[in-house]
Parts: C-alpha cells; sequence; structure tokens
C-alpha cells in the first residue's frame, strides 16, 4: 500500500478504538464531560437571554422614562453625586404633558413596599405602586382579568382604590372574588377595583405581587417629598429618539441647567434595562464557561497520552507499512485522523448528553434553555479541534519512527 486515503484512515482508527471499547470509553469521558457541559451551559444562558430579552420589556419598543438615577454602571461615588440630583415631580410631569410635542402620552409613577391584610391573612414586601391612570397603556401594557383600570377621576380625587396582582388573589382571597373588597396597608382601607393577568415569574421572582393606586393617593399616603419617575410613550422609534431629546430641552431648561452642567436625570428604556442584565451576568457566564473547558484540557491531554500508548503499542505495526511504501506523512495522518475521530465522537455523545441535562434543567428549574445549530457545529469542531492539536505529539512521534527499528519491536 503506497499511501493510506482518507475512508481506509477513518476505518482503520474506528477498528483500532472499537478493538479497546473500555479504554475508548475512558479516554472520551473527559471530552464527553467537557462538551456535555458547555452545550449545557450555553444552552441555559441562549435560554435566560432569549427569556430576558422577551420579558424584560418594561417599557414598549417606543416608550422610555425619566428617573433621578441611571440604571447602571454605578460607582459608590457616582451613587453618592446622584442623591444630591433634585427629585423629579409631577410639576415636572404636568410640564412635559404641557409643552412635549413628540409624547404622546406621559405618565408617572412611585414605588415602596408594605404589608397588606385582608382579614386574619397578611402578605408581607407587597410591591405597592403608585400611578396615573394613564400608565396602564405605557411600556408594557396592563391587563386585567377582571374590574377596571385607574380613571382621571380616582387620581384627581386621591381616591382609595386599587388594583391587585394575581398574588394577591391568590395569597388573601383563597376561593373568593377580591373584587370590590377592602384591603388594608398600614392603617388604610384600599378598595379592590381591578385584578391583573397574572403574568408568572421573571428569573424566580414574582411579577405578581403588587398594588397599584392613584399616583395622587400614593404621595398623601406615603409623603410627597420623593422623587418619581416619568413614563412615556412615544408613536415610533423616529419619535422616541425625537421625545427624549426634547425632554432633555425641557427639563434642563426647566432646572436651571446651564450647557456646561451635565444632566441631573436619566433616561431607561427596555434596552437599558435588557444591557444592564448582559453587564451583571456576563462574567458569571464566562467564568461558567472557562471551568468547563478544563474538562475539554483534561480530556485532550488524556487524549494525547493514549495516543502515544497507541503508537508505542503499534510501534510493529507501523514499521510493517513504512516497509511496504506508506510515506511519513501516511503514517502521521493516519494517527491525526485517529485522535480526531476519538474526540470527535466523544463531542458527539456530550452534546446529546448536554442537550437531555439542559432540558431537565429547564423541566425541573424555572431557568429556561434553547440551542442555537451554530452551537452544536461549534462543539463538533471545537473537540475534533481538540483531538487534531493533542494528536499532533503522538502522530508526529509515530512518523519519525525509523522503520527498521520499528520492524525488530517486540511490541
Amino acid at each position: 500500500m503506497a499511501r493510506i486515503h482518507l475512508g481506509e484512515s477513518a476505518s482503520m482508527s474506528l477498528g483500532s478504538l472499537w478493538s479497546h471499547k473500555m479504554r475508548t470509553f475512558l479516554t472520551l469521558l473527559g471530552i464527553i464531560i467537557g462538551v456535555l457541559t458547555i452545550i449545557a451551559v450555553v444552552s441555559v444562558i441562549q435560554g435566560l437571554n432569549k427569556y430576558v430579552t422577551t420579558k424584560m420589556s418594561f417599557f414598549g419598543a417606543n416608550d422610555f422614562s425619566v428617573s433621578k438615577f441611571s440604571i447602571s454602571g454605578l460607582s459608590l461615588k457616582e451613587f453618592r453625586e446622584q442623591s444630591k440630583r433634585k427629585d423629579i415631580t409631577l410639576a415636572e410631569m404636568a410640564i412635559l404633558r404641557r409643552q412635549c410635542r413628540n409624547c404622546e402620552l406621559v405618565g408617572a409613577g412611585a414605588g415602596t413596599s408594605r404589608t397588606v391584610k385582608f382579614g386574619s391573612r397578611s402578605l408581607r414586601d407587597v410591591e405597592i405602586r403608585g400611578t396615573t391612570h394613564l400608565d396602564h397603556n405605557i411600556g408594557s401594557v396592563l391587563e386585567l382579568e377582571a374590574g377596571r383600570q385607574l380613571r382621571r377621576e380616582d387620581e384627581v380625587h386621591s381616591r382609595l382604590v386599587c388594583i391587585v396582582g394575581y398574588d394577591i388573589k391568590e395569597k388573601l382571597f383563597p376561593g373568593t372574588d377580591p373584587m370590590g373588597r377592602w384591603i388594608k396597608i398600614g392603617p388604610d382601607n384600599i378598595l379592590v377595583v381591578g385584578l391583573g393577568k397574572k403574568k408568572g415569574k421573571l428569573l424566580g421572582m414574582s411579577q405578581d405581587n403588587y398594588v397599584i393606586i392613584p399616583i395622587t393617593t400614593f404621595m398623601k399616603l406615603y409623603g410627597s417629598r420623593r422623587s418619581i419617575s416619568i413614563n412615556i410613550h412615544t408613536s415610533s422609534q423616529e419619535r422616541m429618539r425625537a421625545a427624549q431629546e426634547e425632554v432633555r430641552t425641557i427639563l434642563r431648561s426647566f432646572r436651571h441647567r446651564s450647557f456646561k452642567d451635565p444632566d441631573d436625570f436619566s433616561f431607561r428604556t427596555s434596552e437599558s434595562f435588557i444591557q444592564l442584565y448582559k453587564n451583571a451576568t456576563s462574567s458569571i457566564y464566562f467564568a461558567m464557561i472557562a471551568v468547563s473547558s478544563i474538562a475539554l484540557l483534561v480530556g485532550g491531554i488524556v487524549v494525547m497520552n493514549i495516543m502515544l500508548v497507541s503508537v508505542t503499542e503499534r510501534t510493529k505495526e507501523i514499521g510493517i507499512r513504512m516497509a511496504v511504501g506508506a510515506r511519513r506523512r501516511d503514517i502521521l495522518f493516519q494517527f491525526l485522523i485517529e485522535s480526531a475521530v476519538l474526540s470527535g465522537t466523544g463531542g458527539l455523545i456530550g452534546i446529546v448528553l448536554g442537550l437531555a441535562l439542559a432540558k431537565i434543567v429547564s423541566a425541573t428549574t424555572s431557568l429556561p434553555s434553547t440551542v442555537e445549530p451554530a452551537s452544536i457545529i461549534l462543539a463538533i469542531l471545537m473537540s475534533a479541534s481538540i483531538g487534531l492539536f493533542f494528536g499532533i505529539y503522538p502522530a508526529n512521534k509515530a512518523a519519525k519512527l525509523n522503520p527498521i527499528e520499528a520492524l525488530r519491536s517486540e511490541q
């Protein structure tokens, strides 16, 4: 045989691996664990990214809010500096309603947490939101299962009415309709006029543990000396960008900021929340992938050691092949193919087990999972590349054997 062809090389490699099943399995174990872990982690990461992109849209594509504090990138020094900013007030909301031509809807919100009671039952750490009668149409639209939205009259007259989330119904009104009932928040009795549709959990945290009251009622009950957020809806992305510049100009003028002074307020959009999530989790994901890659590295080293053992065991066979015409490059190619097939097989098994593990994690926890075809292809290429890389030294050692000395080998 003058040359060893690709098909013949692959066939010989598989035959050699099959003849040592237990050794092959133990060699593959490191690759399998590494690829399994990476696929499972990547599946959960990609699933979380899609889930967060969908669920964390607190504002619509054309909506934004104005707040006292920026949402991300705050050091302790920056937080202290931003704490000195003026509070955003209802008066500024009213000015934006009158003057901002690109703003279709302008509302406002503020929040705190309190214990909510009904009869002998109570629920702690409930989010109490004060909003305007327009806010249910701004950002993520508040859908109701029963009752009505807050009205302008509720806001004007500071009425003691509220919309409750589904957690309030389940925990304070089990088997009972909450509509028309009075709940107690602190010393105040508030009438339930609406029930929000169930949203479920976001990253393990309930989105239904809230009570919404008119913002004027909120200020009356919990004090007006606090900063609010101004929520704005526009008709398009272009209008939103124009509205942000318009709002910036109006607020800077109202606050008497000179052209040298920076803004003393911040804008928030859906994209800013998503970016905050990515910034907060990117280092965690990188660490998880790095730790998983260690198993691949160990698997590659094991492959190299086993291939060295294989070269020693087959020294005489290599000598015979060289004697009948095989070139050094053919021997090199043969062992590289065997190494790549070894690690590639481990990669395929790891992918299947990794996808299965990701599905099990999704089924038993609140973490979603998904995997892109590109990730699977990348995992296969990565595992095969590891085999090629760590197989270079054993293959090169086999190719450099002296044919005469190889034939004399007793192995």
